[in-house]
């Protein structure tokens, strides 16, 4: 447990890949704040965890899964994205079953599998907005 309990901690200090995307048009300051939200349930979770305090853990969970099915969420409109909200939605709520069954080392490996729905979803995210991005003409 000890170890797992480590990676956790680790990957608690590469937290700034949690912060928000930038997202096009009018929606930047809304998606600002939901990422913070995010991050900063994610956070208390993480110390839930660290604590073994089950309400905690249970508690933030749920405030993960609330914050994926609103429509501020949704930063892109696409298939592949859907299915990264998807994956972050489903290891929020293998979280709040393990919490409930106070089965620490399942709460940590759910967070482990969260902190990676988020690095994936934000590479895609950033990805298509490079692609996306116009690049200047070269003139000769």
């Amino acid at each position: 447990m000890a170890r797992w309990l480590g990676l956790v901690l680790a990957l608690l200090a590469g937290s700034a890949l949690l912060l928000p995307v930038s997202a096009g048009g009018g929606k930047k300051s809304e998606v600002a704040k939901i990422m913070a939200q995010k991050l900063k349930a994610s956070q208390i979770l993480l110390e839930g965890l660290a604590l073994g305090d089950f309400d905690k853990i249970g508690n933030n969970a749920e405030k993960l899964i609330q914050l994926s099915k609103t429509e501020e969420w949704m930063v892109l409109k696409t298939p592949r994205y859907e299915v990264h909200s998807n994956e972050f939605r489903r290891a929020a709520e293998v979280m709040l079953q393990k919490a409930r069954a106070k089965n620490l080392d399942g709460v940590a490996y759910g967070y482990v599998d969260l902190t990676m729905t988020c690095v994936r979803c934000h590479t895609y995210v950033r990805e298509v907005r490079d692609a996306s991005f116009e690049r200047p003409i070269a003139r000769r």
